[in-house]
């Protein structure tokens, strides 16, 4: 499939589109778990808006698998950590104390976001914290060059596997009430 965000005219509507929104309330859940100073890989980190955030309190590195968004945030930030790389082979030997995502991993299929789970996993050392976001419900859309899947209690249950502890998992509202779901997991 082609990557809908591969055309700098797609990126630029998304950061119009986007523009107010953010991961705090995501953020905060992280720092719940996972002390100031340490390592997170932000996955599909767009704009830089909640990899900005994340900064704050960590040591940061963000990805994605499109090329305009990190050329975009490398114009502003010269010396981000930045990584060109797919939310399901997550192609690095790099290793991270926790891994973020906000509204990203929805766009895997239901096998691939298994895989990203399990990848997820060798990039972390034993109790490696995962935060992910993700629309919720039970179905999937299909766009030009764009999927969403939608993901509830047992379906992102079944995805994650045995290998992650589930420390939290709630619904929130991005748009409106319980549109979103997010989870807060340990590596086993």
């Amino acid at each position: 499939m082609v990557n809908y965000y591969d055309d700098p005219k797609n990126v630029a509507d998304y950061i119009q589109m986007a523009e107010g929104y953010n991961g705090e309330e995501l953020i905060q859940l992280l720092r719940e778990v996972l002390p100031s100073g340490s390592t997170v890989l932000e996955l599909g980190m767009g704009p830089g808006v909640d990899l900005d955030l994340l900064a704050v309190h960590y040591n940061v590195t963000g990805s994605d698998r499109a090329q305009p968004f990190l050329d975009r945030y490398r114009l502003a930030h010269p010396q981000a950590d930045l990584l060109l790389l797919d939310a399901v082979t997550l192609d690095t030997q790099r290793r991270f104390d926790a891994i973020y995502s906000n509204k990203v991993l929805h766009h895997l299929t239901r096998t691939e976001l298994a895989d990203s789970f399990l990848r997820q996993a060798d990039l972390l050392p034993p109790g490696g914290v995962i935060v992910h976001s993700f629309w919720y419900g039970d179905n999937e859309e299909e766009y030009p060059g764009m999927l969403a899947v939608y993901y509830t209690e047992s379906t992102l249950t079944l995805a994650l596997g045995p290998v992650y502890e589930i420390l939290k998992m709630t619904r929130y509202a991005e748009m409106d009430e319980g549109d979103s779901l997010v989870c807060v997991c340990r590596k086993r």
